[in-house]
C-alpha cells in the first residue's frame, strides 16, 4: 500500500551564528520498513544573504521540495554502507561471477567502508572526490588499485540510478583518481625461460605450465580444462574455476577453442595416461577428482625448483603476457594474436598483454645503425654540428 505523503514547510531556525531546518522524511531501515524520522540540517550562516529569516526559508524549501513532491525514495537515505552491504553486493552476488562478488565485498571492506558512513543522497562529485583522496591518503595504493576502487563506486551508483534510489548523475563521473605511485611493472615469460622451466619441472607440473604458456588460459581457465573439451588438435576454454567454485569463463568472448601445438600435445598425452587415459573430468585434477589447486602446485613445486635453476616466479598471468609477447616477437599479426587469447578487442592485447623485450629494442636499434651507416655518408652531418 502507498504511504501517505504530508505536505510540511518545515521549521527554521537560529542557532549561534547558523540558520537550521528541522523537518521529517522517510528513510529504509535495516530491516527493510520505513520510517519518517526527524531531521535537522544546516543551512547557511546568518550573515550577508542569509542574514534574514526569510532567506533561509527559501534554502529550505530547496531541501524540503523534493521530499513534498515525492522524488526522493526513502532508500537514498540509507548510508553508502548500507546501500553496498544491503542492495548492491546481492545484487552483483546474484548476477556476477563469484570472483567478482568476492573482489567488490574486499574493495569495500578495506577501502570503502571507512569513509562510508556518509548519506547516499548527500554524496555529490565533490564528496567522491574527498573519498579518493582519503583513501589515497590512508593506503598505501598505486593508481591502478584506485582506479578500481574508482570503478567499484561508480558501479555502485550506476546501480542505484537504475532502482530509481537516486536520480542525479553518477557522482564518480567526473572523479579524478589522486597522485599515486605507478603501478610495478607486469612480467612476461619468454620463450626461453619457459624452456628452462619446462626441463627442469616434474609432472604434472610442467605439463601445467605449458598448458599456460602454449594456450594463453588464465588460471581459472586452466583449472576447468576438461578432457572431453580436448581433441588433440584443439582444446575448447568452457569452464573457469575460482576456489571451489565452477563458473563460466571471465566474458562470452573467453568460450572458444585454442590450438595445441605439437609439443603440448606430446606432453598432454603422456599426462593422459599417466592418469589413467581418462575421457572425462578436469584434465588437472587432485586426488579427488577435483580441480587441482594451483597456488599450492606454485608454492609446494614450482617456486622451489625455479629458485634452485635462479629463476624468478612471476605468477601464471605471466605465461599469458608471454604467449602474446612471444607470438609478436615472431610476427604473428595483432588480430590473430587477440583471436588466440579470446580478447574483446585488440587494444587490450597490445597495450596491455605485449611487453616490449629488452632484446627486441637492442636488435632495432641495430637494425637503425646499419640503415644509417649506409644512407648517412661521413661529412653530411658537418653543416648540422654547433660551432
Amino acid at each position: 500500500m502507498a504511504r501517505t505523503r504530508h505536505h510540511q514547510a518545515g521549521y527554521v531556525f537560529k542557532k549561534g551564528s547558523n540558520w537550521y531546518v528541522r523537518y521529517r522524511e522517510d528513510v529504509q531501515l535495516e530491516s527493510g520498513s520505513i520510517k519518517r524520522i526527524q531531521k535537522c540540517s544546516r543551512l547557511a550562516k546568518a550573515a550577508g544573504q542569509y542574514r534574514t529569516k526569510r532567506a533561509a526559508e527559501q534554502l529550505a524549501e530547496e531541501i524540503i521540495r523534493p521530499l513534498n513532491d515525492g522524488v526522493i525514495r526513502p532508500e537514498s537515505a540509507m548510508s553508502l554502507n548500507q546501500f553496498i552491504e544491503v542492495s548492491y553486493l546481492p545484487y552483483v552476488a546474484d548476477q556476477k561471477r563469484r570472483s567478482t562478488y568476492s573482489g567488490y565485498k574486499n574493495i569495500w571492506l578495506r577501502y570503502v567502508q571507512p569513509s562510508g558512513a556518509v548519506r547516499l543522497r548527500d554524496i555529490r562529485t565533490l564528496e567522491g572526490e574527498q573519498m579518493m583522496k582519503a583513501i589515497a591518503r590512508r593506503e598505501d595504493l598505486c593508481r591502478t588499485t584506485l582506479g578500481h576502487v574508482k570503478h567499484f563506486l561508480s558501479g555502485v551508483f550506476r546501480y542505484a540510478r537504475r532502482q530509481g534510489v537516486l536520480d542525479n548523475p553518477n557522482p564518480m563521473h567526473d572523479v579524478e583518481i589522486p597522485k599515486a605511485r605507478p603501478a610495478g611493472e607486469t612480467r612476461a615469460y619468454s620463450l626461453e625461460e619457459e624452456a628452462q622451466m619446462l626441463a627442469i619441472l616434474p609432472e604434472p607440473a610442467a605439463t601445467v605450465v605449458a598448458t599456460a604458456a602454449f594456450t594463453g588460459a588464465r588460471k581459472g581457465e586452466l583449472r576447468g580444462l576438461m578432457w572431453e573439451d580436448y581433441d588433440g588438435s584443439e582444446i575448447r576454454v568452457m569452464k573457469s574455476v575460482w576456489r571451489s567454485h565452477v563458473d563460466e569463463p571471465k566474458r562470452p568472448k573467453s568460450k572458444a577453442a585454442v590450438p595445441v601445438i605439437a609439443p603440448l600435445n606430446i606432453l598432454l598425452e603422456q599426462h593422459r595416461a599417466k592418469c589413467g587415459n581418462p575421457q572425462h573430468g578436469f584434465i588437472f585434477s587432485n586426488e579427488l577428482g577435483q580441480p587441482m589447486n594451483l597456488e599450492a602446485l606454485a608454492v609446494d613445486v614450482i617456486r622451489p625448483a625455479l629458485e634452485k635453476a635462479n629463476l624468478r616466479w612471476h605468477g601464471w598471468h605471466a605465461f599469458r603476457r608471454g604467449l602474446a609477447t612471444n607470438l609478436h616477437r615472431l610476427g604473428v599479426s595483432d588480430k590473430v594474436i587477440q583471436q588466440i587469447l579470446r580478447h574483446a578487442n585488440v587494444t587490450t592485447t597490445m597495450n596491455i598483454y605485449v611487453k616490449t623485450v629488452s632484446t627486441d629494442a637492442a636488435n632495432a636499434m641495430k637494425t637503425l645503425e646499419m640503415m644509417c651507416a649506409t644512407t648517412v655518408q661521413p661529412g653530411t652531418l658537418e653543416g648540422s654540428r654547433v660551432m
